[in-house]
């Protein structure tokens, strides 16, 4: 669970990476991750969005990422959606932030507190698939908003609850 993120660049890569987790470990993405930074131009949507069906081959060919066309394709799809969110005068950082919830919820004391989705995760899901996004559902796109910082569900026992929490009340002040 991560510091607030409001880079564009890096969430695109995060959105791309947590589609790429889907059914798998993310100790899985996290040992590929340099070998993704590597396949998909360090994650510039201005480049990926340029991916051809050749790209597609080649990437299918790379064993240092994971080998799934759908997830690959959706990866270049997700750039250029990103690059119509920028055209439409927003940034992805705009249409993320703005999902994050209102209500403080309790500090999670143990695994089983912590939800796998939420209605802002879901409203979040919806939108970026409306805008073209792909592999985000409503629990992927919860695991995305914990890495990013929008929602903090790090335990209440956590030295790092209090940081994630002074971070996001920073990019609020700032907003």
């Amino acid at each position: 669970m991560g510091s607030p993120v409001t880079d564009d660049n890096r969430l695109y890569e995060k959105l791309c990476l947590e589609g790429f987790q889907a059914g798998l470990s993310w100790l899985t993405i996290l040992k590929k991750r340099e070998a993704f930074r590597e396949a998909f131009a360090g994650f510039d949507p201005l480049v990926v969005a340029r991916f051809t069906t050749r790209d597609v081959q080649r990437l299918m060919r790379n064993a240092g990422i994971v080998r799934n066309t759908a997830k690959i394709q959706a990866t270049i799809s997700n750039a250029r959606a990103t690059l119509k969110v920028w055209d439409a005068g927003l940034t992805l950082s705009e249409v993320i932030w703005k999902h994050q919830p209102t209500k403080r919820r309790a500090a999670p004391r143990a695994y089983g507190d912590v939800p796998s989705f939420s209605a802002e995760s879901t409203a979040l899901s919806k939108e970026l698939s409306r805008l073209g996004f792909r592999f985000v559902g409503p629990t992927t796109m919860y695991a995305a908003m914990q890495s990013l910082g929008v929602v903090n569900d790090h335990y209440a026992s956590c030295a790092f609850r209090s940081a994630s929490d002074s971070g996001r009340s920073r990019l609020a002040r700032g907003r």
